[in-house]
């Protein structure tokens, strides 16, 4: 399988962002918390989407928020199989917001040990 992390598969539309916000339901492990919220797989959503936010108020620098979000997306990238698998096989489609919510800047390590704990949270639901 392709470890890849295309267009398609960003969550960037404002309406399934504002969905996702208001319906979602949270897990948090390590330095991340993920928003997530699953349905059906239709018209609309084909894929599971996924967006990574990094607050301005924790972290000032735009350079530091980037390096932030490129770790979360790359942890991400490495084991988002894991739910693929898991949702397609329910014809499921999952939205994913990771918020990077401690407040020291952490290594890559540390960031993709907390992705893990989620994704695999995330399968056993």
């Amino acid at each position: 399988m392709k470890q890849s992390f295309h267009k398609h598969e960003r969550l960037k539309s404002k309406k399934q962002i504002e969905f996702l916000f208001k319906n979602g339901k949270h897990i948090t492990a390590a330095p991340i918390k993920v928003i997530y919220f699953i349905t059906e797989k239709n018209s609309i959503h084909t894929t599971n989407k996924a967006m990574f936010v990094v607050p301005k108020k924790l972290f000032k620098h735009a350079n530091d928020r980037n390096k932030l979000k490129r770790r979360m997306k790359e942890a991400y990238r490495l084991n988002k199989h894991e739910l693929i698998v898991r949702f397609d096989s329910k014809n499921e489609v999952v939205l994913l917001s990771f918020i990077y919510i401690q407040k020291t800047l952490e290594k890559y390590d540390q960031v993709c040990l907390g992705v893990t704990k989620i994704v695999s949270k995330l399968v056993l639901i």
